[in-house]
């Protein structure tokens, strides 16, 4: 398996602090069958600060460590960026890490609880670029739950969405599986991936996740999703179905 999305790269954000946890997770990676993760540091969130080179270097010097102790992943440098209005002239500066340095993929992240106004028209100068924007784990977002129509809206005009495997499996509870749910059946995600940060709390559940698909959707979907990942690391074109709205339960009632 590919992860596309792990905060593996220790001591830059709220992922592995030292070399000894990224080790750690690492290994934890390969237990479940997972052969290259793409680093995604913080960026821009309010409290962490990650640019391309600096993550470059320590992608490289995690993958000396791991040749050392004879672990079998492969790391790929990314990133993953709070939305911010300064996005596209901080690409061009050199400042912006696309997945893998190809180009052609760059993970966004919402705020947890809103969609800015820009969102929409700043996604689209991202896709002017020649890029892109995956919108990470929205199933998180409680706008975009309360009102998935937001995200409808982006999909159809291009954006690709990765949900996260601990969201799946229910680690952040019954609301966001089911959402979760809801985004795989109304074509509205892509991808899934980690964003682990530890091996204790925020683990891995990739294997757990892809039992899930393909027990619930068959190995058709899982298929498609791990294809996608590959896609985006040799930034290549993905498969995308075309979207449909999440589709909201009618309740009977005495009125």
């Amino acid at each position: 398996m590919i992860d596309l999305h792990c905060h593996i790269l220790h001591g830059i954000d709220d992922g592995a602090q030292t070399m000894e946890d990224s080790l750690h997770m690492a290994r934890q990676a390969v237990h479940e069958g997972i052969h290259t993760i793409v680093a995604t540091p913080h960026h821009q969130n309010g409290k962490y600060v990650n640019e391309k080179n600096e993550i470059v270097d320590l992608v490289s010097a995690l993958n000396n460590q791991l040749l050392q102790e004879n672990i079998p992943l492969t790391i790929l440098p990314g990133q993953e960026s709070r939305i911010y209005g300064d996005i596209i002239r901080d690409y061009r500066a050199g400042k912006i890490l696309t997945l893998n340095h190809t180009n052609k993929y760059i993970f966004v992240e919402l705020p947890s609880s809103q969609v800015p106004q820009f969102t929409e028209r700043l996604l689209y100068d991202i896709q002017s670029q020649g890029l892109t924007p995956i919108i990470v784990h929205p199933e998180r977002n409680s706008r975009l739950i309360e009102e998935p129509d937001i995200l409808y809206n982006l999909v159809n005009k291009g954006v690709m969405t990765q949900i996260t495997a601990s969201s799946l499996t229910g680690r952040f509870g019954k609301k966001i599986k089911k959402f979760s749910i809801d985004l795989i059946e109304a074509n509205l995600t892509h991808m899934i991936a980690s964003d682990a940060h530890n091996v204790s709390g925020r683990n891995f559940h990739m294997q757990e996740a892809s039992e899930f698909i393909a027990s619930e959707y068959g190995l058709d979907m899982l298929y498609m999703f791990y294809e996608n990942a590959e896609a985006i690391i040799n930034g290549h074109a993905c498969f995308k179905d075309t979207p449909d709205k999440v589709k909201k339960k009618k309740f009977l009632g005495i009125f």
